[in-house]
């Protein structure tokens, strides 16, 4: 055997062994979720560039609808599959419906033709006329790699002004839609131009501004046919064979241009058909690459270099995709190997953890692994409330901003919240005790504020009403019923809020604590019918104790809005009296006219009987000064009571009284409720979670053990963990297989015969190789 036929034998033998491993790594990969990245080619140009017809000749069947216009309104993704008993493409239309689990539906390729016009024709019809969606078609064929290629919707230049201005809009969606195409760093960009002058950059410029070296892009000039005879002078073809290197700026992929020409006609059995068979196709393409070469050799007066002609024509644009998704291949390979073997290892390990949980379902030890994940989760909570940073804040904390839209807000009657900037720690993503502790200082906060409501003159009228056995008015009744009316509306919303708060916050703390349970290996997998009894008998204590605690704090307020006690509303008595005197002082002042005559008045009164008295004549005598003051006081008692209670007419004096009543008391009930509520919610809410849910959670564990098979469910985890297993061991074996049969290819790709041999790579002398073999 010649040398040049022995190194094309290895290469293919190498080619085909390294495709058959692909395409099983691949099937193992959709089969166990493990991804795997494949080379892609993705075709870009404008509109009628000739996209979708040189995706159909370097394929070498027809698939799609080309012609003028636009033909392709959704991106068409080939995944093609290396398949030696395939002499035929079997196709496979992958359903829109997004649903993973729906099969491929299997179809010919006038079916396939007939589906994407269909397309094609409903989308024309449509305001956008394109989408996004990929239609995806997987095919298995021998002449294929595993690889795939995409077809994209045509780019648009539309004419400038406003009567264009829907076609723009068109243009922008289709360039939007490639761009997020070609950011995927795997695909190698097929950049088609349909020009005779390279400083005409039209799709150049879009690929460019997301490849800007062209590193990963190759460049094709379609419609030779077309444009060797716009050349007048063999000058302007040598240029346009090989532009200046200032016009094609960058690296790109193969160092110069391809040139390709594909022979319109469909291939189909109906009048209007050229080809009868896609054998027929392929032997056109054929012809035209020998006539365009004619063509351009008559215009140029001279035979092409064996560099000119590895660029014309679509077979020579496929053999250098193909020699570079193979190198692309074959790179990959060492970085295949360590990644089977991390597979393959975790694999046993997890094989190994099924074995040991079978060995475990026994009564005895399901009971032990139940009591030990009790006082795991336990011990989670009582972490989570004393505080850690075990669990990563910025996944399981909340800012007082997120907490307070999904634990509600404190909001009083004026439905106004207090700023989140005036709340220590109010940007801090907090979690557990510390997002309880500032609960509790934003409710202390938000109702230590809270200024009592305001009072108009109709309410305290209508607050005097009539006694039962005189018609004089007792402002301090009034003053009593406005109070505890308003505290009462006022501060019950703020009970059921904070309630509703703390409930949430202690609520989250159920996956946190399973996060750190998986965290330290504690968490049972696969028992979720144990788990969910755990779940639910902590949610129905934490909602059962905050309704209890809410309760306890409802009758206090309650009873603290039933009945004032003036000792605790006014502190004490003499508070009340401090408050009476300095009123009236200030009622002297303001009138004190009025109240000189009303004391003398008074005096006049009971002068006759203090005349009598010789002992307080005596009295009077010895104190001397103390008789103006004793007399005052009373002048003024009297000038209060007789502006209070025996006068109904709201006077500016009474209107005052029951206003610094009402807001007197309003205070002490509001010190109060702040008080006794963070005391009952710390004591019967947060301190129950510590001493009581233990004895709970253990007395509901211990009932359900009493159908063990029902709350662990022993035979179906039987059934799971069974055929979890079996499906493991087959991963194993195939894993194993793959691992050897890359570490084959690996050995035979940096064999020294091989390399000897000169195995051809993406370069230039590989296509002329295979073209002259």
């Amino acid at each position: 055997m010649e040398p040049a036929e022995l190194d094309t034998t290895a290469d293919e033998t190498a080619a085909g062994r390294l495709y058959e491993a692909y395409n099983e790594l691949h099937g193992l990969a959709r089969e166990f979720e493990t991804r795997v990245e494949a080379p892609a080619v993705l075709v870009v140009g404008h509109q009628t560039d000739g996209k979708s017809a040189l995706v159909e000749a370097l394929m070498g069947f027809q698939f799609n609808h080309v012609g003028g216009g636009t033909k392709t309104r959704r991106p068409i993704a080939l995944h093609m599959t290396y398949d030696p008993s395939c002499e035929l493409p079997r196709c496979r239309l992958v359903p829109d419906s997004g649903d993973p689990e729906a099969e491929p539906r299997i179809m010919s390729l006038p079916d396939i033709q007939a589906y994407i016009e269909a397309e094609n024709m409903r989308l024309e019809n449509e305001p956008q006329q394109f989408s996004e969606k990929d239609i995806i078609i997987k095919i298995e064929y021998k002449y294929c790699p595993n690889l795939t290629i995409i077809d994209t919707p045509g780019l648009i230049a539309p004419a400038p002004g406003r009567k264009n201005r829907t076609l723009q809009g068109q243009g922008r969606a289709v360039e939007a839609l490639v761009r997020a195409k070609m950011q995927q760093k795997e695909y190698i960009i097929l950049c088609l131009e349909d020009c005779s002058d390279w400083s005409n950059a039209t799709t150049r410029r879009i690929v460019t501004q997301v490849d800007p070296e062209l590193s990963r892009t190759v460049i094709v000039s379609t419609k030779l046919d077309t444009r060797i005879p716009q050349f007048a002078v063999s000058s302007d073809v040598e240029v346009f064979l090989k532009p200046p290197a200032y016009t094609l700026d960058g690296c790109l992929l193969g160092d110069s241009p391809f040139f390709t020409s594909v022979p319109s006609g469909r291939v189909g059995s109906g009048h209007d058909a050229v080809y009868r068979s896609n054998e027929e196709f392929k032997k056109a393409i054929s012809l035209r690459e020998i006539e365009d070469t004619a063509c351009l050799e008559e215009k140029l007066g001279r035979p092409l270099s064996r560099e000119e002609r590895s660029r014309i024509g679509v077979s020579s644009l496929r053999l250098f995709l193909e020699d570079l998704l193979r190198k692309r291949y074959m790179d990959c390979v060492p970085l295949i190997i360590p990644l089977l073997e991390k597979e393959y290892r975790s694999s046993t390990r997890k094989l190994r953890e099924i074995n040991q949980e079978i060995s475990n379902l026994d009564e005895v030890k399901l009971k032990e692994k139940g009591r030990a994940f009790h006082d795991s989760f336990l011990m989670k909570i009582s972490l989570l409330l004393k505080g850690t940073v075990v669990a990563p804040p910025d996944k399981f904390g909340e800012t007082l901003q997120d907490e307070r839209a999904n634990g509600g807000a404190f909001i009083g009657t004026d439905g106004l919240q207090f700023p989140p900037k005036m709340m220590p720690n109010a940007g801090m993503r907090l979690y557990g005790g510390a997002q309880y502790h500032r609960a509790m200082a934003e409710f202390r906060l938000v109702v230590g504020g809270v200024k009592c409501p305001p009072i108009t003159r109709e309410e305290i009228v209508n607050a005097c009403g009539v006694e039962d056995i005189h018609d004089g008015t007792n402002y301090s009744r009034t003053a009593c019923v406005i109070a505890v009316a308003k505290a009462r509306d006022t501060f019950e919303p703020f009970l059921h809020q904070l309630g509703f708060r703390l409930l949430y916050i202690l609520k989250r703390l159920l996956p946190i604590s399973v996060y750190l349970l998986q965290k330290d290996g504690e968490y049972l997998s696969g028992h979720e019918v144990f788990l969910r009894r755990v779940e639910v008998a902590f949610n129905n204590f934490a909602e059962s104790t905050e309704r209890a605690c809410r309760d306890k704090c409802m009758e206090d307020l309650t009873s603290t809005t039933r009945y004032v006690s003036w000792s605790l509303h006014n502190k004490n008595r003499a508070g009340l009296r401090h408050f009476l005197d300095s009123f009236a002082g200030t009622e002297h002042s303001s009138s004190s006219g009025n109240l000189s005559s009303s004391t003398l008045q008074q005096e006049s009164s009971f002068g006759q009987t203090i005349n009598d008295n010789k002992s307080e004549t005596r009295l009077k005598a010895e104190l001397k000064s103390g008789v103006d003051i004793s007399h005052t006081t009373e002048a003024r008692l009297v000038d209060l009571l007789d502006s209070t209670l025996w006068n109904r007419r709201l006077a500016p004096s009474s209107e005052r009284i029951v206003y610094a009543l009402v807001h007197q008391i309003f205070h002490g009930i509001k010190e109060h409720f702040l008080v006794s509520t963070e005391l009952k919610f710390n004591c019967f809410l947060l301190m129950p979670v510590v001493d009581k849910l233990p004895a709970l959670l253990r007395e509901d564990l211990e009932s359900a053990f009493d159908d063990l098979d029902n709350i662990f469910d022993i035979t179906q985890l039987l059934h799971s963990l069974g055929q979890r297993k079996r499906e493991l061991e087959i991963e194993l074996k195939r894993i194993h297989r793959l691992k050897d049969k890359f570490k084959d290819i690996h050995e035979q790709l940096n064999s020294p015969l091989l390399q000897a041999l000169h195995v051809p790579d993406s370069n230039t002398p590989a296509i002329q190789h295979k073209k002259e073999g």
